[in-house]
């Protein structure tokens, strides 16, 4: 009898694997996602699944759904690798109303944050629904106020998703079509790690793996016994840069740009002289200053319906890519270098002086 109590022995099936994407909801929201009702939200998921893959160009692991009776009811939270990245809460059954800036009047019911993209919004019935419309508001289901948030949570993080299975996942792929090409990659001219760092820093920097093929005939060419993850992506983005400039300014020949003030760039390129890696320390003030004045100049451009772009010189590129990154991750950082010839740019503003 003794025997039969004991306690069965601990094995590797006690350790649970950390999901790489979760999604966990309150129990009001599990409608949402059962497929037996047929939910909504399971759907989107799939959908936004497919889309990543289309534009970005690799597989994500699929998301794990799971209730979670310790969040409210209508509160759920998306957890990468274990740690919560995004959270909120949505009504099922309801709509949610938000304001983009330019309303024609306010609508009644409950007042919120968009959880997105931080805007102010409403929930509002179905009845009010066509109402809100037609005042100008952005009106969304339920499901959709999830699958947005969990999109760009996805989007933001698209480098972390991107693990050696996914990279050897590409590679096989791009093998049924180009064998010879993959074959003479890994690991003859580098291995797979540093091959995935060089695809995470491009995903860092908002290029997508689309043109995988192209990405691995440049690497092939440029390689070398002592290249680094930042010497190949720089020579990508130049092999890219007509699909590059080209998502950042679709149908125009003409790209605005932000450029650097004469002084601003002469500072820089001192801070720069002789830093491994090109992590310059910059001096806490200039720094500082040099936020300022790019953030205040990224929103100018968004206001204006255009992509924040910054034109830097080559060497400054990846440094200040860097540096402004953490903060201002629409601004997007070219060198001259990576301007096609059948391209033209036109200075709106510069940066560390006034707009012009």
């Amino acid at each position: 009898a003794a025997a039969a109590l004991e306690a069965p022995e601990v094995s590797w099936d006690d350790v649970a694997p950390v999901d790489v994407l979760a999604l966990e909801v309150g129990y009001r929201l599990i409608p949402m996602v059962d497929r037996n009702q047929d939910g909504e939200l399971l759907k989107r998921i799939r959908a936004l699944r497919k889309k990543f893959a289309s534009e970005i160009g690799f597989l994500i692991p699929a998301v794990h759904i799971r209730d979670n009776l310790q969040l409210k009811p209508n509160g759920y939270r998306i957890l990468l690798k274990g740690v919560e990245v995004g959270t909120g809460e949505t009504q099922v059954g309801q709509f949610l109303a938000i304001n983009p800036g330019k309303v024609l009047g306010p609508i009644a019911g409950v007042a919120t944050t968009d959880p997105s993209f931080g805007l102010p919004a409403t929930w509002i019935s179905a009845e009010d629904r066509e109402q809100a419309q037609l005042l100008g508001y952005t009106v969304v289901d339920a499901s959709t106020v999830v699958a947005t948030q969990l999109s760009n949570l996805i989007q933001s993080h698209a480098s972390e998703l991107l693990g050696r299975e996914e990279v050897q996942g590409m590679l096989d792929h791009l093998g049924k079509v180009a064998p010879k090409l993959v074959e003479d990659l890994v690991p003859k001219t580098l291995s797979l790690g540093l091959l995935r760092k060089v695809l995470q820093g491009l995903l860092d920097e908002g290029v997508p793996l689309r043109d995988m093929r192209s990405i691995i005939e440049i690497v092939s060419e440029t390689a070398k016994a002592d290249s680094s993850a930042a010497d190949l992506i720089e020579k990508i983005r130049i092999g890219l840069s007509r699909a590059i400039v080209n998502d950042l300014a679709p149908g125009s020949r003409e790209v605005s740009v932000i450029a650097l003030e004469p002084n601003l760039e002469q500072l820089l390129m001192q801070a720069s002289v002789g830093v491994a890696g090109g992590e310059a320390g910059l001096e806490p003030g200039l720094a500082e200053g040099l936020l300022r004045r790019a953030s205040q100049l990224t929103q100018e451009r968004e206001a204006a319906g255009q992509t924040p772009v910054l034109l830097v010189a080559p060497q400054l590129r990846q440094l200040l890519a860097r540096f402004l990154r953490r903060t201002l991750p629409q601004l997007r950082v070219l060198s001259h270098s990576e301007i096609p010839d059948n391209r033209s740019i036109r200075i709106v503003a510069t940066l560390g002086g006034q707009a012009t």
